[in-house]
């Protein structure tokens, strides 16, 4: 593994705000298996610590930041933050990719694949974790994301659910959806509501939401994906064929 300049440590850890006592865990952090003679040289080990860290650390956060929401909700918040593509973005605009230690066929390429930032990204924080403990891994990752859990958590329903599929039965069936609140639980002043919906005779899947608005949208995403009008990806991002 080659070492790397001194002066590039300094500023790269001035963008991570983390000092690192052992330089050398940030040096495998950089280091990319193309670069390396074997890849228990690379930072693949470090990049598999930092996606637990990743999760755990806002994981925690959803949990502690909105009382108010069910398991399912903070699930789909999760899934956006932590996916692949959100740790590409974020390693982009670090230039964290500038850093790393690349083999040739990797570093003469103008645009490298976003999995390579995205890896970035995990195992620097694999290496925080290592060198500082939790709290400056924890600092470094809500620095990062904080704002866009929040976003996350903002726009999960800003896709009206509910008026795409009243939209696609209508045209295709020549009906109304009919929704109906099945259950309720907890106080008054936090109340969560089960709510279904019909179409044409036929019960689709129902959900569980801290409001009845939002239990609604729900429960017509779910027929809407059970009806083949939407899909969810791997990293919790509603697909709806047609949609922009």
């Amino acid at each position: 593994m080659l070492s790397i300049e001194p002066s590039t440590l300094d500023s790269l850890e001035a963008i991570l705000g983390h000092q690192f006592s052992d330089r050398q865990i940030l040096e495998r952090s950089l280091a990319h298996a193309s670069g390396t003679e074997h890849r228990l040289e690379s930072n693949e080990r470090l990049e598999f610590l930092g996606d637990a860290i990743l999760g755990m650390v806002v994981c925690t956060y959803i949990f502690s930041a909105f009382p108010g929401i069910l398991e399912g909700e903070m699930t789909k918040i999760k899934s956006m933050v932590v996916s692949r593509q959100v740790c590409a973005d974020v390693a982009s605009e670090l230039e964290l990719t500038e850093y790393l230690q690349l083999g040739k066929g990797m570093s003469t390429r103008s645009n490298l694949p976003s999995s390579v930032g995205a890896a970035a990204f995990e195992s620097i924080i694999g290496a925080i974790f290592l060198d500082g403990g939790l709290e400056p891994a924890q600092e470094f990752i809500l620095t990062q994301l904080r704002h866009r859990i929040h976003e996350a958590e903002e726009s999960g329903h800003h896709e009206n659910f509910k008026s795409v599929l009243q939209q696609q039965v209508q045209k295709t069936l020549g009906v109304t959806p009919i929704y109906s609140v099945l259950d309720e639980q907890g106080p008054d002043h936090a109340k969560c509501f089960e709510v279904g919906v019909e179409i044409d005779g036929r019960r689709f899947e129902s959900c569980w939401g801290s409001s009845k608005k939002r239990a609604e949208q729900d429960a017509a995403l779910n027929a809407l994906i059970e009806l083949g009008c939407a899909e969810r990806d791997e990293d919790g991002v509603i697909r709806i064929p047609g949609d922009g």
